[in-house]
C-alpha cells in the first residue's frame, strides 16, 4: 500500500505544474526557480526621483547636473573677483551668488568666461549681492531683476519648467527691526513678481539659524545648532512658499555643516542656506561646504548639485509677411496663377 501511494503522488507531481512564486522545501530548487522565472512578472511602471512632497503629480528626470553656490566674500576687488572666478571653475559651479559685494552702482558684464549680475547701492560700499554664471548657463538666462542691495533674481530657460535663482544678503541680528521687516516685504515682493510654475531656488547669506531639529517638509535632521528668531522666521517663509532648505538634508561631517566662523576660530554657525521649491527636493544631489575654497572671507563657500534641465534662449524672428494689396495687380495675378494647382 504504502509503495503504491507513493507511486500515486510521484504520478501527480509530473502532472501538476509548479505555481509561480511556490516555495520549495531546498534552497536549490527554489533557486531554480526563481531563475526560470525571471522576467515573467509585469514590471512596474517609473517614475522619476523627483520629490512630490503632498503632491501626487509626477515631474519630467533631468540628467544633468548643475552646481550652484553661494558665498559670503567679505567685499570685492578686482583681485578678488579673480579668485572667486578659480574657486567657482575648480569646484565645477556653474552658478554662484554672491552676499557683502560692497560696490557700488548696478548692472551686468562680462568677466572672462563669466557674466556678472551685480545690485548695490549707488553710492555707499555697503552690503551689495551678485550671481555670477559661467558660460555653460549664461545662454539660458531669460532676464533678471535688480531689485536691491539685499537682493536680486536671475531667471533661466528650462525644461520641463524655468527656473529663477534668487540670491539674499539678510539683516544681522543686530539690524533694527525696521530694517528686517522691510528686507521681509521687498522679498516678498520679489516672490511675488515670478511666475508661479517656475522651480525656485533662494540662496544666499540669511543670518538666520534654524537648528538641529528636524521641521516636516522644511528641514532634515542634520541642521546645526539651535534655532533662533530669526531661523524661526526662516521657516515660517519656507512654510508660506513651500521651500526646503537642502544643507540640512545630508548627513555629513560638522565642518561640512557650518559656513561662517567666529575671528576667534572658536565659534562656527550655519547661517547661509539654499532653499529649493519643495517639489524638486528629491533632484538634489548634495549641499555642503567646500572648506578648502578661500577668498579672505571667514564665510565658507555653500555648494548643491541638482539635476535640471535649461534650454539656450533662442532669437525670435517674426517671419516676413507680404502684403499683396501692395503689390502691382499684374504682379499679383501671376503670382497666384503660378501658385493654383492644375485643374485636372
Amino acid at each position: 500500500m504504502n509503495s503504491m501511494k507513493r507511486q500515486n503522488d510521484r504520478i501527480l507531481k509530473e502532472k501538476l505544474p509548479r505555481a509561480v512564486g511556490a516555495q520549495y522545501t531546498t534552497g536549490d530548487q527554489w533557486r531554480n526557480n526563481s531563475r526560470k522565472n525571471e522576467g515573467m512578472e509585469p514590471k512596474q511602471k517609473e517614475y522619476p526621483a523627483v520629490d512630490v512632497t503632498g503632491d501626487r503629480s509626477k515631474v519630467r528626470c533631468c540628467k544633468e547636473q548643475y552646481c550652484i553656490g553661494t558665498w559670503n566674500v567679505r567685499s570685492m576687488n578686482q583681485g578678488k573677483l579673480e579668485v572667486v572666478k578659480q574657486e567657482m571653475a575648480r569646484v565645477n559651479a556653474d552658478l554662484l551668488g554672491i552676499s557683502e559685494l560692497k560696490w557700488t552702482g548696478m548692472g551686468e558684464f562680462n568677466s572672462d568666461d563669466h557674466y556678472i549680475y551685480s545690485c548695490r547701492q549707488e553710492s555707499l560700499r555697503r552690503n551689495g549681492v551678485a550671481i555670477m554664471v559661467n558660460k555653460r548657463v549664461r545662454n539660458a538666462v531669460l532676464g533678471c531683476n535688480l531689485k536691491n542691495d539685499r537682493m536680486i533674481s536671475v531667471r533661466f530657460q528650462g525644461k520641463p519648467f524655468n527656473i529663477t535663482v534668487i540670491q539674499v544678503y539678510a539683516p544681522t541680528s543686530n539690524a533694527e527691526e525696521a530694517e528686517v521687516e522691510r528686507f521681509h516685504e521687498d522679498l516678498q515682493d520679489l516672490l511675488e513678481l515670478t511666475p508661479k510654475k517656475d522651480v525656485l531656488f533662494f540662496i544666499g547669506d540669511w543670518n538666520a539659524k534654524v537648528g538641529s531639529q528636524e521641521t516636516l517638509g522644511i528641514t532634515g535632521k542634520f541642521g546645526l545648532g539651535i534655532q533662533n528668531e530669526a531661523g524661526q522666521r526662516l521657516i515660517e517663509f519656507c512654510q508660506e512658499n513651500a521651500l526646503v532648505i537642502t544643507n540640512t538634508l545630508f548627513q555629513q561631517h560638522k565642518r561640512r555643516l557650518y559656513t561662517w566662523t567666529s575671528p576667534d576660530g572658536q565659534h562656527q554657525n550655519q547661517i547661509d542656506y539654499i532653499l529649493c521649491s519643495q517639489r524638486w527636493r528629491s533632484s538634489t544631489q548634495s549641499a555642503k561646504t567646500r572648506p578648502g575654497a578661500d577668498c579672505g572671507s571667514d564665510y565658507e563657500l555653500l555648494i548643491a548639485k541638482f539635476r535640471l534641465k535649461l534650454k539656450k534662449v533662442g532669437k525670435t524672428t517674426r517671419p516676413f509677411r507680404y502684403d499683396l494689396n501692395q503689390i502691382p495687380y499684374d504682379y499679383t495675378a501671376e503670382v497666384r496663377n503660378r501658385f493654383k494647382g492644375p485643374d485636372l
